[in-house]
């Protein structure tokens, strides 16, 4: 290591403070030697630090008044001298300072809520806390607090008062055909033999006669405050049980995050969660969560689970609130990640639901059935696909995730299934093979470059560099092709790392068009966990905790790195979040796109024709379709809803503000409800042995056909295929690009 170590023995047994020293010199090390980029720890990083923490502590500034900001902001200069010195003095000065805040803030609650919560007045809260300054004092603060509270019970009424006019139509529905119903209960009655079987109609009869009573306004104004008040009692009692490993691990990583957001300090329990949710127990709803500030973020969505089945959740949704199948919801705002997940996990066969903040700043209601993962879900697969007169007989394969061997019970890759699928296409004399890699969040670096190679004779796919080293490649050496046919790649924003290696790789050797939203995710960096006990070789069991840190980078044959700026595919298809940022460039202190030298490579397999023509003619039939024209549209509403983070805190006001939102909704209800004209999807008859082996497998296959049916961008894909079946003639010849 570069720098001294100069602490004593510690020995097992001594209290977490006194290892903060230990874990915070580590830490520092390890980031000064092996970082792929590391910082110089001067005045300018010590701000960026306090910024950093600031936020950590007090992201919707609720908390502190602007005097204790200017207290800790003394500090501002002095966090990388401290850092250095491994001295605490700033940390313990801002937990005495946020522990007093907090409480201030419970007093402030507990006596505004008490009063008579005005909710009449015309009157405007910011909610995007970027866009507000720290209260100037106690009284500003309490001011604050009154708009927030007035927001939050608008918003809770407003569902309440929303749900009952659904219900009251509903019901109105149900007595129009009442008589109907009726002579049909009758007609089934005359069928029914025992008298068991007439009470069982009688019960039923008697239960739909007994309904919840309709509310008055001030009934359901009364009930969404109990809720609330529930709420907030039990999101400070939370607060209260902040632990100090909670703290620590939050100023420690507002500076590893510094370095880059995927480079982060884990206490032991914390590394503990992680394994358990990376090795498969999966919280009940199929989603990997972390925590952002004081939300819960959903960082992936597992493929084969009950979210990924639903569709709605999605990923940087921010969990505001959970609420049982028969509950009231519980806003989990501020609350720890473990807490949160043991509130979403539950039994096979219950609801939760979920009120989540959308990337665009809409928030809704997600009900989701919680269920065991069907993991084969996320196995390769492959169907049929038909338009006639357009493009026929087309090879899909679906890869919702790169899995390894060890997640198999056959210990098959991702990499052999592709290989399996295609050989089956090819059977089939296939006219074309479109990989679908949309939402796939990437895996194994071998798989990637195995999978990739299935598609050209050998060559270098990616390149790899650790810092202040040369990059060196991963290879296909195999020489054997595949598929030698026409290719198309689809990736969306939540193509990651492996998916946009290969993306990345076919798009330079021109072997394959990709086809997708603006870019993909854009994380071209390799982290590796360090058990910073390591680091105290002399010294045993000392649970410090681990450090996962980003150590190398990704760069494509061409030499351009995927970090950032992802993958641009070849042919852009408009999608909801087409004007709002998102994946690594909507990250603080992400890491830079770059460059490096390319490697030499070409392939003679299959070199795409007039692709400029391809493109073009693609261009067009996108701007001249109604769907992709609705698309566009919408994505410019979600993007003008998020960036408005005013919100009336008038009943009334608000009521008509969330009316005003669901019927400019309404207009694109309908998109990817119709299934596309004249396609046809059949699965490969090799497969239906398997398919058919038992009920549950035979219902996904129904459901997953049902989603292809109605997907249009895979319509878009099909008559992209089809032009380039056209040029398919045109084969170029072999090139060697530098």
């Amino acid at each position: 290591m570069s720098s001294t170590v100069y602490f004593s023995a510690f020995y097992p047994g001594s209290t977490l403070q006194e290892k903060e020293p230990l874990i915070l010199n580590a830490i520092l090390q390890y980031l000064e030697v092996y970082h792929f980029q590391p910082k110089i720890l001067d005045d300018s990083f010590s701000e960026k630090a306090f910024e950093n923490y600031l936020s950590s502590i007090d992201n919707r500034k609720r908390f502190l008044i602007q005097s204790e900001v200017d207290i800790l902001a003394e500090y501002k200069t002095q966090i990388d001298d401290q850092t250095k010195d491994k001295s605490f003095e700033f940390f313990e000065k801002s937990i005495g300072i946020i522990d007093n805040s907090r409480e201030r803030a419970r007093k402030i609650y507990e006596e505004i809520i008490e009063e008579d919560l005005d909710i009449t007045s015309d009157i405007y809260i910011e909610m995007d806390s970027d866009k507000r300054t720290y209260a100037t004092d106690e009284a500003t603060l309490k001011e604050f607090w009154k708009k927030l509270l007035r927001y939050d019970l608008v918003n809770r009424l407003d569902d309440k008062v929303s749900a009952q006019e659904k219900r009251i139509k509903l019901e109105k529905e149900a007595e129009e055909n009442n008589d109907e119903l009726g002579e049909r209960k009758k007609r089934e009655t005359q069928f029914l033999k025992t008298e068991e079987e007439l009470q069982k109609v009688s019960l039923i009869d008697e239960k739909e006669k007994v309904k919840e009573p309709l509310k008055s306004f001030e009934e359901m104004k009364s009930d969404a405050l109990k809720a609330m008040k529930k709420s907030y009692t039990n999101w400070f009692a939370t607060l209260e049980k902040d632990r100090r490993t909670d703290k620590f691990a939050r100023y420690v990583n507002s500076l590893t995050h510094l370095f880059d957001p995927h480079s982060d300090y884990f206490s032991p329990k914390e590394k503990q969660d992680f394994d358990i949710r990376m090795g498969g127990k999966l919280e009940g709803i199929g989603a990997r969560l972390s925590p952002q500030d004081e939300y819960t973020k959903v960082v992936s969505i597992v493929p084969g689970g009950p979210a990924w089945k639903g569709k709605d959740l999605g990923v940087d949704d921010l969990i505001t609130s959970v609420k049982q199948e028969d509950g009231e919801p519980i806003d989990i705002t501020g609350w720890r990640l473990d807490d949160v997940v043991g509130q979403i996990r539950g039994d096979k066969g219950t609801k939760v639901v979920l009120t989540v903040k959308k990337p665009d700043g809409t928030i809704e209601d997600i009900t989701i059935v919680r269920d065991v993962v069907n993991i084969d879900d996320a196995f390769a697969r492959s169907v049929i696909l038909d338009i006639p007169k357009t493009a026929e007989n087309i090879g899909y394969i679906s890869l919702p995730k790169f899995y390894s061997s060890f997640e198999k019970e056959d210990g098959n890759s991702c990499a052999t299934d592709i290989r399996k699928e295609i050989e089956k296409l090819n059977a089939l004399n296939v006219n074309g093979i479109i990989l679908d890699l949309r939402s796939n969040g990437g895996g194994s670096l071998k798989d990637v470059v195995d999978m990739s190679g299935l598609f050209i004779k050998e060559g270098p796919i990616v390149q790899v560099k650790p810092r202040g080293k040369d990059a060196y490649l991963y290879e296909d050496e195999d020489p054997q092709v595949h598929y030698t046919g026409p290719l198309v790649v689809m990736v969306n924003q939540f193509s990651a790392s492996a998916s946009e290696i290969l993306a990345a790789a076919l798009q330079d050797y021109n072997r394959a068009i990709v086809v997708g939203s603006k870019s993909t995710f854009g994380k071209g960096t390799v982290q590796r966990f360090v058990d910073l006990d390591r680091f105290y070789r002399d010294q045993e069991n000392l649970n410090l905790g681990n450090l996962k840190i980003t150590m190398q980078k990704f760069f494509r044959v061409n030499g351009g790195s995927t970090q950032l700026r992802g993958v641009v595919p070849d042919i852009i298809l408009p999608n909801n979040y087409h004007y709002i940022d998102t994946g690594e460039k909507d990250y603080d202190y992400a890491m830079e796109w770059s460059e490096i030298k390319p490697v030499e490579y070409g392939q003679d397999v299959y070199n795409i024709s007039d692709k400029e023509m391809i493109i073009e003619k693609s261009q067009q039939r996108i701007s001249q379709n109604s769907d992709f024209n609705l698309i566009l549209e919408n994505a410019q509403r979600l993007k003008d809803n998020k960036d408005n983070t005013q919100y009336p805190i008038s009943y009334e006001g608000y009521s008509a503000y969330m009316d005003q939102r669901e019927k400019e909704a309404k207009k694109y209800e309908g998109l990817f409800e119709d299934k596309i004209e004249n396609l046809t999807i059949e699965n490969l008859k090799i497969d239906t042995d398997y398919i058919n082996f038992d009920e549950s497998r035979i219902e996904r296959n129904k459901e997953w056909i049902k989603s292809l049916e109605k997907d249009i961008y895979l319509e878009e894909v099909m008559h992209i295929m089809q032009d380039m079946m056209a040029t398919n003639d045109k084969i170029a010849s072999v090139k060697k690009k530098h």
